[in-house]
């Protein structure tokens, strides 16, 4: 057997540019390269072994790294979880670090290899630098904090561990069903030892997304439910985009006559103006998706986790006299909420639903009310969404503004606050690839980074952020990185002085407004120094400017579509109002004694809502 000799982190690295993938019938690189902060823990080994890969293996340097393991997932989420990116960190704070990071990518069923650095395996300089000692067990360091958030876990202790280790990384970060993050734990002493690897480990080896078909009893069930069904209603979930179901959807859609309504996640599958498209449905959903979902008989769950927000905490179409068919490639997501499990591939079951439906199509009344609720609601977005000359808008009239600027080419991102249901309800997609929101995990901060990772994934798309002032406080470094990388992204800043979303959220459960507003929190100075935030993104390196009003925002959503570098622009919001229009009930715990009567008077309502809960 012929052989290369090799450290643990040079054979890891040439492992990874060896990988490739079919797309449409194309092989490409499965990695776009590996995002890197070197610390001691990583510098010496992984530093010098992607330093002379390079050029098959891209090396990017961000400036902290959650924010480059977000912007990593977004890529593979904006690539439909069929090309990656890796991270590599020290020990310590680098790698706690990306524990968040891990979390989101492990809620969002969204894969990244992770490579943190880790303390040495010999053992012999102990402690060393950043290192945090477990009394009772010297094998625990911080990186046994990604095991929980992981869908696959190894620390390598020796060198050859990788050659069946990192295959099986590989194989479930491209898992259908198990797909999350991958996390190999790198000792760094382990890092530099040498072994004899097998050549033939370094072959190039071309991948391919598998399709899982239906089980037969499983789809004769789901036949003979939907064949009896009147009110059919579809829920597309971000299962529908990332096995290229869109297309398939919509037309299956069309022919049957069935409405479809879509998760945060799903959001995009269907263009707005398709006639079956009658938008986002749950807590942030329209009047039309949540109307028809209270009054579906057969509801088709297609690539969704049936989360809080899509379901209205399980109150809104839990009632015992619809049936639920489960379509999901993860056996776990399909057998929630005691539905009819149809497991398997979205693109592969809705193809043969359809071929074995035959003429069968939904009732002609519930097309007709599907076609009602769809131009009613169209009604309250363009009411809502409307400039109507307010020195502080609302969020929701900052989205129709972007909207309207936006062509089919733009991807907006978002992640955590008010906006993300804001632009569930109101965003008008253009169809797939149009609508990027991280909701999962609800992560503040992933924004900008995701919003580079979306970019680096669609270089040729117009990517637009939209952020609130908190998010942006919280991670806004890698506008630098945007700019260093030339990947031009447009940034909307909303700043309402505060967590505004939590404020209403306070309030709506009888609290008093505290520590969320600026104007509420504790502060040496009355409502705390307001920040120039246009003049912190020019010290970044971006283009910037600030604005006041949507007339306003409207010409500077124009300059920054032409600008060739990052561009931000910043306006101040009004952070009470929300769109009242649409929605369902959301079980936000409300205690049970108060001395506020506020709080007393929610929890009675709080009450009389679960009793709509089905358990």
């Amino acid at each position: 057997m012929s052989t290369i000799r090799l450290t643990m982190a040079q054979a890891l690295v040439k492992y990874l540019a060896a990988q490739r993938i079919e797309i449409n019938g194309q092989e490409v690189a499965l990695f776009e390269g590996v995002f890197a902060i070197f610390g001691h823990g990583n510098v010496a080994g992984m530093g010098e072994a992607l330093y002379h890969e390079q050029d098959m293996l891209p090396t990017f340097r961000a400036h902290n790294e959650q924010s480059m393991a977000h912007a990593a997932i977004a890529f593979a989420k904006a690539n439909g979880r069929q090309r990656l990116m890796a991270a590599t960190s020290s020990i310590g704070p680098g790698a706690t670090n990306m524990v968040t990071a891990a979390a989101l990518a492990h809620a969002n069923r969204l894969p990244i290899l992770l490579l943190p650095g880790d303390t040495f395996a010999t053992r012999e300089p102990d402690p060393v630098l950043q290192q945090v000692e477990h009394f009772g067990d010297p094998t625990i360091s911080v990186n046994d904090c990604f095991r929980p958030v992981s869908r696959y876990f190894d620390r390598i202790n020796r060198p050859e561990q990788l050659l069946t280790s990192l295959p099986q990384a590989i194989a479930t970060l491209l898992d259908p069903e198990h797909c999350g993050p991958a996390t190999l734990a790198l000792p760094q002493d382990v890092q530099t030892f040498a072994y004899d690897y097998p050549e033939a480990f370094f072959v190039p080896r071309v991948h391919r997304i598998r399709r899982s078909p239906p089980d037969a009893y499983e789809l004769h069930q789901a036949i003979a439910v939907l064949q009896q069904a009147k009110r059919p209603l579809i829920i597309a979930g971000g299962g529908v985009h990332y096995a290229a179901a869109c297309d398939a959807l919509a037309e299956f859609a069309k022919a049957r006559g069935i409405p479809v309504a879509e998760t945060q996640a799903g959001k995009g599958a269907l263009a707005d103006s398709h006639p079956c498209a009658v938008g986002a449905i749950g807590v942030t959903g329209s009047a039309a998706a949540n109307q028809l979902a209270e009054q579906a008989d057969v509801i088709v769950a297609v690539g969704t986790r049936l989360q809080d927000f899509t379901t209205g905490s399980r109150a809104l179409f839990e009632s015992s006299d619809k049936t639920l068919i489960a379509l999901n490639v993860g056996r776990f997501d399909s057998l929630k909420h005691q539905a009819l499990p149809l497991s398997c591939d979205a693109l592969v079951g809705l193809g043969q639903l359809d071929a074995a439906l035959g003429e069968w199509r939904g009732g002609d009344e519930w097309r007709e009310q599907t076609g009602t609720l769809k131009r009613e609601w169209a009604e309250v977005v363009h009411n809502v969404t409307a400039d109507q000359g307010l020195a502080l808008p609302t969020d929701a009239q900052v989205i129709g503004a972007v909207n309207r600027q936006a062509g089919n080419d733009t991807t907006v991102v978002c992640a955590a606050g008010g906006l993300p249901g804001e632009l569930h309800k109101l965003w008008q997609c253009s169809g797939p690839g149009s609508y990027h929101v991280e909701y999962g995990f609800s992560c503040m901060g992933y924004e900008i980074a995701g919003g580079l990772g979306v970019k680096m994934a669609k270089p040729e798309r117009e990517v637009v952020v939209m952020v609130g002032d908190g998010s942006y406080l919280m991670h806004n470094s890698e506008l630098a990185t945007s700019v260093m990388l030339g990947h031009k992204l447009t940034v909307v800043v909303l700043d309402n002085r505060g967590y505004g979303c939590i404020n209403r959220l306070q309030q709506a459960t009888g609290g008093a407004g505290f520590n969320n507003l600026l104007q509420d929190c504790r502060s040496v100075e009355a409502g705390a120094p307001k920040t120039d935030f246009a003049a912190h993104a020019k010290a970044l390196g971006c283009e910037s400017e600030s604005v006041s009003g949507i007339a306003e925002l409207e010409q500077a959503l124009v300059r920054a579509r032409s600008a060739t570098s990052t561009y931000v622009i910043a306006l101040d919001t009004d952070p009470l109002p929300s769109t009242q229009e649409g929605g369902a009930w959301w079980d936000v715990a409300v205690p049970e004694v108060s001395e506020r009567e506020t709080v007393n008077k929610a929890y009675q309502g709080y009450r009389e809502a679960k009793q709509r809960q089905r358990h």
